[in-house]
């Protein structure tokens, strides 16, 4: 009887699987969409539990080796589109309506619940529109200040590795000065995570942003309830770094509202406004000071509203930053000409005390130094691939794309693609001298997309641009970077990472 009733539910079963793809199938066939074989009920999901996160970009790009430029997978009942065709940037990141992320973005949703990155709708423009004054160029002059004094105590702590042997991994020193710059630009607070990584807010956020991304790429933990059944200690300690990042953040917006009342009451409170000379000076220039005096349709948002955005704004301050800084300083050792041409500039730029505070105009003048981020962008994108979520057909060129699928753009595969880039592996900054500004301008200019496009790209472009000169700067200006260690390898960890470490050696500059 049980045998009977085990083969009724596994037919039960597979008769639903198939009925609910059977129109989806028929589309990417209809389409000549083809991808790597997919079982019943499991799809593609037994591969993606062999490859983990630090195999998944090269079999991606195995992928589009043998199927194209675009290809199908199915995890379990999810399809999914991976693609680093031109065509499709352009039709996806400029749509004003296809808004809503791809299926691998709910592990972020735990703790950044609806912010801007996640948000769509009414919410999502709202929300938009607040944040265009947290980047007003006289905001990032006041952040610059910050970013300048953290990239210095970064240079001080990489003195006692400074002897041109030892082999020096970027990523987490880099990691820990990011983060004192994001808290103090976000929150208002000084966390001084170079002097303590072990404050608490720190571990739990450095926690989390590896425990969920991990999850996506283990067939076992994709669903919460799987994954508090395979691995409770581990979802324990998640809720648990959640909740200390979550009351973090809600302690500093309480004690800065409480501030301004307490200003309010007194009659000593100003509130901020773009439009003020000192607008740069004051004190209360972090982000959550600027959300603690916007308004939505004439109502204040709230203390969850705030941190919502407070922990977005954390979120991809701070590894996207990291990575992008890493990255380039380990391609700029591995090319001697290149380093020599930029320290030239910085001499030329910033003059020779290096302990003088840079500003935005030096820093503008940079040109060089923005074309090696920009090349060091394209080839290791912070972000090697967005996604979207379509509830209709949709339709790019010939091909259809059906209805409830995750359309990921692999910009990493996108920005390195010989038909757009020539030399596409070669380190060349010099081919940013000039911009995009070709016959193949706008086919460029949607498949180099490190920042995204459209009406989601990344709205802390700005802010992210400045910081990178501003940290790789103050290294340059302190050490010449040497080739040492092994080269990066891209492993995918919602940033891009490496496992072998982002390494270079350091010597000290006369």
């Amino acid at each position: 009887m049980f045998l009977e009733l085990l083969i009724g539910a596994l037919i039960l079963l597979l008769t639903w699987d198939f009925a609910q793809k059977r129109v989806r199938v028929a589309t990417f066939l209809k389409s000549g969409i083809n991808g790597p074989r997919s079982l019943p009920l499991v799809g593609c999901g037994l591969i993606a539990l062999e490859l983990g996160a630090e195999n998944i970009i090269s079999w991606v790009g195995q992928m589009f080796e043998t199927y194209g430029k675009t290809f199908r997978l199915w995890i379990l009942n999810d399809s999914l589109v991976y693609t680093m065709d031109a065509r499709y940037f352009e039709s996806i990141l400029s749509s004003t309506t296809l808004l809503e992320k791809g299926r691998m973005y709910l592990f972020l949703r735990p703790f950044l619940n609806d912010g801007l990155l996640l948000s769509v709708g009414k919410k999502w423009h709202a929300r938009r529109k607040v944040f265009t004054t947290a980047f007003h160029f006289k905001v990032l002059e006041h952040y610059l200040e910050i970013m300048d004094r953290q990239s210095r105590i970064m240079v001080d702590k990489l003195a006692q590795w400074a002897d041109g042997g030892t082999i020096v991994d970027m990523l987490p020193i880099v990691s820990l000065a990011a983060l004192d710059v994001i808290t103090e630009t976000a929150m208002g607070v000084q966390v001084n995570a170079q002097s303590d990584p072990d404050f608490p807010y720190i571990k739990a956020l450095k926690s989390v942003v590896y425990i969920q991304p991990d999850r996506m790429f283990k067939f076992s933990q994709r669903s919460d309830w799987i994954f508090r059944l395979t691995a409770p200690k581990l979802y324990n300690k998640l809720r648990k770094d959640i909740r200390v990042m979550h009351e973090f953040t809600d302690k500093v917006i309480r004690e800065r509202r409480e501030q301004v009342e307490r200003a309010k009451a007194a009659g000593t409170y100003k509130p901020l406004s773009i439009g003020d000379d000192d607008v740069g000076t004051k004190s209360q220039m972090a982000l959550l000071d600027i959300l603690l005096q916007s308004s939505i349709n004439g109502a204040p948002l709230s203390d969850a509203d705030i941190r919502e955005e407070v922990d977005t704004f954390m979120f991809e301050g701070d590894d996207t930053t990291t990575s992008g800084v890493s990255h380039a300083l380990h391609c700029i050792s591995r090319h001697p000409e290149v380093q020599a041409k930029l320290y030239a500039e910085l001499i030329e730029v910033l003059g020779n005390d290096r302990s003088a505070p840079v500003n935005m105009a030096q820093l503008q003048q940079l040109k060089y130094l923005e074309c090696v981020i920009k090349e060091t962008l394209r080839l290791h994108p912070p972000v090697p691939a967005v996604g979207r979520h379509t509830n209709k057909p949709l339709q790019i060129g010939r091909q259809t794309i059906p209805a409830n699928t995750s359309i990921y753009l692999v910009i990493f595969y996108s920005q390195r693609d010989p038909d757009i880039f020539p030399e596409p592996l070669k380190f060349k900054p010099e081919r940013f001298l000039d911009g995009l500004d070709d016959e193949d301008s706008k086919r460029k200019t949607f498949a180099y997309v490190p920042f995204s496009a459209g009406p989601k790209n990344c709205i802390g472009q700005k802010f992210a641009m400045l910081e990178l000169k501003a940290m790789i700067s103050k290294v340059l200006r302190y050490y010449e970077l040497l080739p040492l260690g092994d080269d990066v390898q891209p492993m995918m960890n919602f940033i891009l990472r490496s496992p072998v470490g982002m390494n270079v050696g350091l010597r000290p500059r006369p």
